[in-house]
């Protein structure tokens, strides 16, 4: 049996969620394995939309397992927010199994104010944060003084760290924000109930990952934002805080990689961007303005209007470089139809007119790239109720071979519109 992990390949926001919500009908345990409550998966399923922002979208089928593993960094809040509205919507199954590792990292309030306060502090030269506080916690992970799940759990424990924490912590908010000292009290108070509700689900997950694996059963392990987030791999400073390629799935997890089997790459037909950074094939007009409008787009998290432009393979097969990527999902194929052309673009022209067909580290060199495009003939039959490839238009499908040949992967799935359902299936990644 095959083990799954499922990545983004551009600026995150390619649906993942729905991927990763199609692929757990085959799956036996689904682990998220990094980011945070930053990031935002739209389900839709059945007609009804569903945002999840911490919890696997596995969670919405039966007798799953779902992880929420050590690569992620927790909030509390977020997370009992979210099982509360899914139980009283009636949409998290009795015999789903979810649990939270007891290495992963808890984002305190410290975090988001910092988060908030160093954002509003950089005039002229914003990252685009969320303020959820992801990037402080990541900080205090790497500096060895953050404060994790099992932490939490011992209270003498959770709250001498609290304590030492906010030396530092308010001091920076109070002499350098100008902001409000934090109270240690009023912060133990309320994270020691969450201490409390939180305990049922906490556990060793990797443990757990390894006796499911030895079961022989099938794990599908989820990513968050998407490559160029990633802050190594990405398009830095203007990223996330954590490792977004599939290499992460075995360190955010507690698998060895050698359990990994398969990367699947989610690519959106076109190129979508939230937040600030350089972005080669942006649309400043008509066209970016009606892609956006028809493809909905808007940060699940923060409700910010996404950037919007033509699909860049030079993103995509970096992507498929770093995250060892063979096989592609193709999402949002339907918010296309109506254009009379599209693009590709398959490389950068950079000064003196030289052509390269990688992402260049260097920021002013990517902001100064000019796309060398391919064009294409849009195509404006209804494509939402196809049900395999000789359903779609021909230039539909030309568009897809073209991609394809550019990436130097299989494509195995192209959605054609929001729902479950709206889907054509060519190959299952569980399948040997």
């Amino acid at each position: 049996m095959a083990n799954v992990a499922v990545v983004g390949t551009q600026w995150g926001d390619e649906g993942k969620g729905k991927i990763v919500d199609l692929y757990t009908a085959q799956a036996d345990v689904v682990a998220r394995f990094q980011g945070g409550n930053n990031a935002g998966h739209t389900l839709v399923v059945n007609g009804r939309k569903t945002i999840l922002h911490l919890i696997p979208s596995g969670v919405l089928h039966e007798d799953k397992i779902c992880v929420i593993g050590n690569g992620v960094v927790f909030d509390p809040a977020v997370f009992l927010k979210e099982v509360d509205e899914l139980t009283q919507a009636g949409i998290l199954p009795s015999s789903t199994k979810l649990y939270i590792s007891e290495k992963a990292h808890v984002i305190m309030p410290y975090h988001r104010h910092l988060d908030q306060a160093r954002e509003a502090k950089s005039s002229g030269k914003k990252i685009g944060t969320t303020g959820r506080g992801i990037g402080p916690a990541y900080e205090d992970k790497v500096a060895r003084i953050g404060i994790r799940i099992g932490d939490l759990l011992d209270e003498p424990l959770f709250l001498e760290k609290l304590e030492h924490a906010l030396i530092e912590k308010n001091f920076l908010l109070k002499d350098l924000y100008g902001q409000e000292p934090l109270s240690a009290d009023k912060i133990a108070k309320e994270y020691l109930e969450f201490a409390r509700k939180i305990k049922p689900f906490v556990a060793d997950t990797s443990l757990i990952l390894d006796t499911e694996i030895k079961k022989g059963k099938r794990i599908l392990f989820e990513g968050a934002q998407g490559c160029h987030l990633d802050v190594d791999h990405g398009t830095y400073p203007y990223v996330t805080s954590s490792n977004t390629a599939s290499g992460n799935a075995s360190c955010g997890s507690g698998i060895g990689p050698n359990a990994i089997s398969r990367v699947v790459g989610i690519v959106k037909a076109y190129t979508t961007r939230v937040g600030e950074g350089p972005f080669p094939t942006e649309l400043q007009d008509d066209i970016g303005d009606h892609i956006q409008k028809v493809g909905q787009e808007f940060g699940a998290t923060t409700g910010r209007k996404r950037r919007c432009g033509w699909l860049d393979m030079v993103l995509v097969r970096h992507a498929v470089r770093v995250s060892g990527i063979t096989k592609l999902a193709i999402t949002k194929l339907d918010v296309l139809t109506g254009l009379e052309k599209l693009r590709i673009c398959t490389g950068y022209r950079m000064g003196d007119n030289l052509i390269t067909h990688a992402v260049p580290a260097n920021l002013k060199d990517l902001s100064a790239c000019i796309p060398v495009y391919e064009e294409f003939n849009g195509w404006h039959e209804n494509i939402t109720g196809a049900l395999n490839m000789n359903e779609l238009p021909e230039n539909a499908r030309k568009y897809l071979n073209r991609l394809e040949e550019l990436s130097g992967a299989k494509m195995i799935l192209v959605s054609v519109g929001a729902g479950r359902e709206e889907t054509i299936q060519l190959e299952n990644p569980f399948q040997d």
